[in-house]
């Protein structure tokens, strides 16, 4: 049984690196490993970082990549690695002994990695066959219509959930949601409060047989959308909040901010304030 070690962050769901790895796997034959390695990110965005943001964009990276190759017929393990990829992808050859290793990068003209001969380095220390895929996701796009997801105690709202099912239309395997939720707060229970909205809307998406995954984000909800489009290409961007007589986010101007500096399309999802009409 061979193993291959997938080493790739912000390029991991370009259509060039999926077409070398099932090629890979169809000649390894039946029983090949794939384990998927994503160093974690360091965020831009807001004065404090979270743990627990870090770690939730690289769990998404893997949770979206095993899900595509899962549908491939292909299964593959998730490894969440040191920030440093050098470090990262040595941890992951000692702990998974791996047969070839694929790292997948930008273009050298504006490659991180490559600026710090990665390729090079690997292939001295660890003694195995490394395969450099190059991607340029960013003019070349990815094969999925990738939207980012931004909601908090409107998480759960059925208005939601329409319009992403109608987003999605007749093509669900072609769309990809990321949803974030703001931690409102802290970390702490403030997180896990966070992480709970969160499991509750990725999993409503899942069983409309909708590809979603999930992380928590900086309290500030503009802050949390900016760090997220920094971890991830999307296309568009959906945010949902309470009616605007009840909404913090609607009187920070939050949908129009995210709108003037992204350029990207940004709808606006308005849930009804079940809360209020319940007290009343």
């Amino acid at each position: 049984m061979s193993t291959i070690l997938v080493v790739a962050n912000e390029t991991l769901a370009g259509a060039q690196l999926l077409e070398v790895v099932k090629d890979r796997v169809a000649a390894g034959g039946e029983g090949t490993r794939v384990i998927v390695c994503v160093p974690r990110n360091k965020p831009k965005h807001g004065n404090i970082i979270y743990d627990d943001f870090v770690f939730d964009a690289a769990k998404v990276r893997i949770d979206l990549a095993r899900r595509f190759l899962r549908d491939q017929d292909i299964n593959a393990v998730g490894d969440i690695g040191d920030p440093d990829p050098y470090t990262a992808t040595m941890d992951a050859v000692r702990e998974h002994h791996p047969d070839e290793i694929i790292v997948s990068t930008y273009p050298a003209t504006v490659s991180g990695w490559l600026r710090r001969d990665l390729i090079e380095r690997i292939e001295q220390a660890s003694g195995l066959p490394v395969t450099h895929v190059e991607q340029d996701i960013d003019a070349v796009g990815i094969p999925f219509h990738v939207t980012l997801v931004v909601a908090a105690k409107t998480a759960s709202g059925d208005e939601l959930l329409a319009s992403l099912k109608a987003k999605a239309g007749d093509d669900p395997r072609g769309s990809l949601f990321i949803v974030i939720v703001p931690q409102e707060g802290g970390e702490g229970h403030h997180a896990a409060r966070a992480r709970a909205r969160m499991a509750q809307v990725v999993d409503r998406l899942i069983s409309e047989n909708l590809i979603a995954a999930g992380m928590i984000g900086d309290p500030d909800p503009y802050t949390a959308t900016m760090n997220a489009l920094q971890f991830f290409r999307v296309d568009d961007i959906v945010i949902s909040t309470l009616p605007a007589t009840r909404s913090g986010w609607l009187r920070a101007d939050l949908v129009e901010r995210v709108r003037k500096v992204t350029n990207k399309p940004v709808e606006h999802v308005e849930t009804a304030d079940r809360s209020a009409t319940q007290a009343a």
